[in-house]
């Protein structure tokens, strides 16, 4: 039921759906990422931006939310609601299994059961933009620095999890997958990033 319930509502395409209305495909505009970050490029508002950065982050929230009014204090099935929010809108069902990169679905659901892994990568990525002013490449270096943190000091985060996890291997399980998830869905530009500071080429 909580995956059922995380799929579903993480499967709301939000960016597709509100470009749609003002006659652009945003699959096949500016990176073809259905998320807030290519809605602004596309749109250069904003104000829409912001909207449907806050929508989709609404979706982690509620897919976390109602988990846990269902079965309350328990971890496993908000985590496993949110995991499979996040999986929905990064390869959505609806539209041909494209998507976002899960950045706002996942904020809005770890700041109720994980707030120390926003906290993580939000500190990370302010760091990273102040030295490189990229926003992706805070993206990037937010999630792969987040992820070592977390597998490092797992007794530490897990002080942190709310409600308390059912064991910390059980924790470790979701923070890994759903900050590979958000990894795997920034690969491009990462790539895209090396090829424009010279390490690698584009052929490479």
């Amino acid at each position: 039921l909580s995956a059922i319930i995380g799929y579903l509502l993480g499967s709301i395409p939000t960016g597709y759906l509100m470009l749609k209305k003002q006659g652009i495909n945003i699959m096949t505009s500016g990176s073809g990422n259905v998320g807030a970050m290519n809605t602004f490029d596309i749109t250069n508002s904003k104000v829409t931006g912001l909207l449907v950065f806050f929508i989709d982050a609404i979706k982690g929230l509620l897919s976390v939310y109602i988990p846990l009014l269902l079965f309350p204090f328990g971890f496993g099935y908000a985590a496993i609601a949110l995991l499979f929010a996040i999986l929905s809108h990064c390869y959505n069902p609806w539209i041909k299994f494209k998507g976002g990169r899960g950045l706002a679905t996942s904020l809005g659901g770890t700041i109720l059961i994980a707030p120390f892994i926003p906290a993580l990568w939000l500190l990370t990525w302010i760091l990273v933009y102040l030295i490189k002013r990229d926003i992706l490449l805070g993206n990037i270096l937010a999630t792969i620095l987040a992820l070592l943190i977390i597998l490092t000091f797992p007794d530490f985060v897990y002080k942190f999890s709310f409600p308390k996890a059912e064991s910390i291997s059980s924790l470790m399980f979701f923070s890994t997958t759903l900050l590979i998830i958000i990894f795997i869905k920034h690969i491009d530009p990462l790539m895209e990033l090396l090829t424009k500071f010279n390490i690698i080429n584009k052929k490479g």
